[in-house]
């Protein structure tokens, strides 16, 4: 065995089943691993496999509640979720006739039964390797998720760990499945499957952030020039992540897409340029690729050479399978670029062998944590198994197109349903298309609220990426919404250690809650994003008369605010509504917590010294606010702070109590200013605060409809109380379809006269009909045919509601 370092090394114990949850044969193996999931093994030798598997952590799952009944021939398990019949020590395939005959598995509540190569069709599915399926295999990725309440994972042909943490591949002919049979508890399921294959780790808090990247030969001075244009457009930026040109490509006629020493015509002091950026606060990737080998160009060739026995001026194969090669690639070549100031690696391995994809992921990742100051981080496409535990995800080069912005909502929920939350795919398209204004928006909008905010460009003068390259409105849209996802990293930050901790995804499809949603185009691609929020994408080009998005969406259980707005959304319903370019459909429930940075704070993605948290009227509701230092593994030890914000809402009357419930001092800032926002509340002069029992200083005003209470300097440990209450405080703002077409008429350019007469016609009780006989009969007023047909159809809208 070849030591390739302490954080490869996968834990034996904890792999091995607990042998009363075993009911074995001469050829079978059956593990009730949990009341919901089974693993099932047949083999010819009778030789059963208790090691890790790329797949499978660990096995050692608590005893579950499960009964027995079994003689020489027969054999049935059964659980609350599910009954197994297997004939005893026969294939578990029974045959194209029959192929329940030998193996058969019934859920317990339901008509479904799950059978060896069941087809599953209706199962939802994850992600391929990549979205460019021009170049990646159209290879897809098995999702938990199913209608059917079941799902299955073949392990059978998957390489086996070894104590050292190198891989080799296993018996073929062996067979060995996970069958998940959760009926409709997916959320428990999803715990069983984290819990196998290992947990999605925390992602370092500065990932939420911007990042910035162009497959551009930059400069030195460009990259500074870069970074000095995001401060001056007011723009935080987090990550810079370097594309291919920043190491020597051209070696003779040989363009090469691998390389580890830099090109000093472009980067003469990268020692210096990294210390910039990082003073800067923004951490630095870089592109990796290792497929064409190692080149005697490169400034370690020679050491490797030494190291492998190699002589001849040779390239050095990349052989990923082959731990002396995994051993010079990192220690020679990555960890020296770590040295310098390299905070993660970009494996840009291009998919000609994915199983080689999925060994660098594995190898990188640990890799990158192996200084427990340091944690692990990692952009790569899709490895397929348990991909999950290697974020980020990189869904490849997309097209800069309104086609390819309809696909990405889409593809994060199918992300969900594999368990993947950081999928990350490129912002406004990275090449071809028409670089068109309306189009950047929207993607800007849908990235802020994606998992990954990461900009990407394909080598060109032409295209747009960088916000101050556009006209002043959409630089000024784009710049509100990045500095929106700036503030939003306490709560996306608290939302991802519950992702780490609980197995609850970023992303949550709209679909897990009202199936029906998933077959209608108009619905399926909302989504819940983190616990408070709902957005109903915007992926269409807006109507040009009215100039504005026409989008329906579907509020559901309970009452929902417009994030923006605080217009009132009851529940159980359609609804129709116009979105200029500056707006977009986000949703808070009822009772929502919200933790935002202040503004000042939001510049850096550290943790804010100025907290501003949203409180949206109508239930109680309490939010646990997670912090730590966002970069170590120190959290797994207990430094971090837990914030327990909890809010008892009755009419008139509001109590707001923050106080630390987990955790040590010394993690955040010993006092913090915060600003705590009720949405949709009038002003009231009945407000106290006391932090601990001391009376607080406060200041409370009124901005837009949010009353807003000022509070400064309170210890981040201990106990902070606000009381709001007065009579009839509470703002209704039902929204109303009317007010929105109000809107438009005043926007459009119309004699205003006619537009009086308009919306005499519009805003009257008469019924429908007569209303599309008025709207025509204007034509003899002045009223176009275009704005005919737009008023036409407002009144269809009109009707639906």
């Amino acid at each position: 065995m070849y030591p390739l370092g302490n954080q490869f090394i996968i834990d034996y114990t904890k792999s091995i089943a607990n042998p009363k949850n075993i009911i074995k044969g001469q050829k079978f193996r059956i593990t009730v691993l949990t009341e919901r999931l089974l693993r099932l093994e047949y083999s010819n030798s009778g030789t059963f496999i208790d090691a890790p598997t790329q797949f499978a952590y660990r096995r050692d799952f608590k005893q579950p509640l499960f009964t027995v009944r079994q003689d020489n021939k027969f054999l049935q398990i059964t659980t609350k979720y599910f009954s197994l019949e297997y004939t005893k020590e026969a294939s578990f395939d029974g045959g194209k006739l029959d192929p329940m005959k030998n193996l058969k598995i019934k859920l317990q509540n339901h008509d479904k039964t799950w059978y060896y190569h069941h087809p599953e069709a209706r199962n939802f599915y994850g992600i391929n390797i990549a979205v460019d399926t021009k170049k990646a295999p159209d290879k897809v990725q098995k999702a938990l998720y199913s209608i059917d309440g079941f799902a299955s994972f073949d392990d059978s042909n998957h390489f086996v760990f070894q104590p050292d943490g190198t891989l080799t591949p296993r018996p073929s002919g062996d067979i060995d499945i996970y069958v998940f049979l959760y009926e409709k508890d997916f959320q428990l399921a999803l715990k069983d499957y984290f819990y196998l294959t290992g947990e999605p780790p925390l992602l370092p808090r500065y990932a939420l952030g911007t990042w910035w990247s162009r497959n551009k030969s930059y400069t030195q001075n460009e990259i500074l020039e870069v970074i000095e244009d995001f401060k001056q457009s007011d723009i935080p930026l987090a990550v810079f992540l370097f594309d291919k040109d920043w190491h020597v490509r051209q070696i003779g006629e040989e363009k090469l897409d691998t390389g580890y020493t830099f090109n000093q015509n472009l980067l003469p002091n990268p020692v210096e340029l990294f210390q910039k950026i990082h003073e800067e606060n923004i951490k630095i990737g870089l592109n990796i690729n290792p497929k064409q080998g190692i080149y005697p160009h490169e400034a370690f060739y020679a050491q490797a050479c030494s190291y492998l026995g190699i002589t001849g001026n040779k390239i050095i194969m990349f052989d990923p399978l082959n731990p002396k090669f995994l051993d010079i690639y990192m220690k020679i070549f990555l960890h020296p670029l770590e040295n310098i100031g390299v905070d993660f690696f970009w494996n840009d391995y291009d998919l000609e062998n994915y199983q080689y994809l999925w060994l660098l992921n594995h190898y990188q990742y640990l890799d990158s944590g192996r200084n427990p100051n340091k944690r692990s981080m990692l952009l790569a496409r899709n490895g397929l198994i348990a991909s999950h535990r290697y974020p980020v995800l990189y869904s490849g080069k997309t097209e800069v197109s309104w086609e390819m912005l309809r696909k990405i909502p889409f593809y994060n929920m199918n992300a969900a349903n594999g368990g993947v939350s950081w999928w990350s795919h490129d912002i406004g398209g990275n090449h071809g298309g028409i670089e068109e204004s309306e189009l950047y928006i929207r993607y800007v909008e849908l990235g802020v609220f994606s998992p990954i905010v990461r900009f990407n460009a394909a080598r060109g003068v032409y295209y747009k990426k960088e916000p101050w390259l556009w006209d002043i409105k959409t630089k000024t849209i784009v710049s509100k919404y990045l500095n929106l996802r700036s503030r939003l990293i306490p709560y996306l930050y608290t939302e991802a250690y519950n992702y780490y901790k609980d197995g609850k995804p970023l992303i949550e499809p709209f679909y897990y809650k009202n199936e029906w949603v998933y077959d209608d185009v108009v619905y399926r691609n909302q989504y819940f994003f983190g616990s408070q929020l709902l957005i109903a994408p915007i992926l269409d080009r807006k109507d040009t008369v009215m100039n504005r998005t026409i989008q329906k969406f579907y509020i559901p259980d309970g009452t929902w605010y417009d994030f923006k707005t605080g217009k009132k959304f009851p529940g159980n319903k359609k609804y129709v509504s116009f979105y200029q370019e500056e707006d977009y459909p986000i949703f808070a429930k009822s009772g929502a917590i919200i933790p935002l940075a202040g503004v000042e704070s939001s510049k850096s993605y550290e943790n804010p010294k100025e907290l501003e948290i949203h409180i949206f009227p109508g239930q109680n509701n309490s939010y646990v606010l997670f912090e730590d230092d966002g970069i170590s593994g120190k959290y797994k030890d207990g430094f971090f702070l837990k914030t327990l914000i909890d809010y008892n809402y009755l009419k008139n009357n509001y109590t707001v109590i923050i106080r630390s419930i987990e955790g040590k001092s010394g993690v955040v800032a010993p006092t913090r200013d915060y600003k705590i926002r009720f949405r949709n509340t009038k002003f009231s002069n009945q407000v106290s605060a006391y932090f601990n029992d001391q009376i607080c200083e406060i200041s409370t005003y009124i901005e837009e409809n949010d009353f807003v209470v000022d509070i400064k300097n309170i210890p981040t440990i201990g106990q902070l109380t606000v009381n709001c209450k007065g009579s009839d405080i509470e703002i209704s703002a039902v929204r109303l379809i009317n007010e929105d077409i109000n809107n438009i008429l005043l926007d459009l350019k119309i004699d205003t006269i006619l537009k009086e007469k308009i919306a005499e016609v519009l805003f009257n009780n008469s019924d429908i009909k007569k209303k599309r006989i008025s709207i025509r009969k204007l034509r003899t007023s002045g009223l176009s045919r275009e704005h005919m047909k737009l008023f036409l159809k407002l009144l269809e809208y009109i009707e639906q509601i």
